[in-house]
């Protein structure tokens, strides 16, 4: 019968390690990637420079926060490059009962 000849053929066993690579921190001082750890293989795209083929719009002239030090700050969303300060005084009407 088929069965008996399909268990009697010889079959591969893949082996578990076949593609592995073994990767290598960039920085010595770092511990090596485990098997749940992500691992990037390429540099990301900058963002600060516009990219229209990678539909990246750049960070020139975008409002940022000159007090905040996550990613919506200043220093970080300019890239090094300099900002310009504006200070707004803003009257607005409030509906208190």
């Amino acid at each position: 019968t088929p069965a008996q000849r399909n268990d009697a053929a010889p079959h591969r066993v893949p082996r578990k390690d076949r593609y592995k690579f073994k990767l290598r921190p960039h920085n010595p001082d770092h511990k090596y990637p485990g098997v749940k750890d992500l691992v990037y293989l390429e540099s990301s795209p900058g963002f600060c420079e516009k990219n229209p083929r990678l539909g990246i719009p750049g960070t020139h002239g975008r409002a940022c926060n000159d007090t905040s030090i996550g990613v919506d700050g200043c220093d970080l969303m300019c890239c090094g490059r300099g900002y310009r300060t504006e200070t707004m005084f803003v009257v607005e009407r409030c509906n208190c009962t």
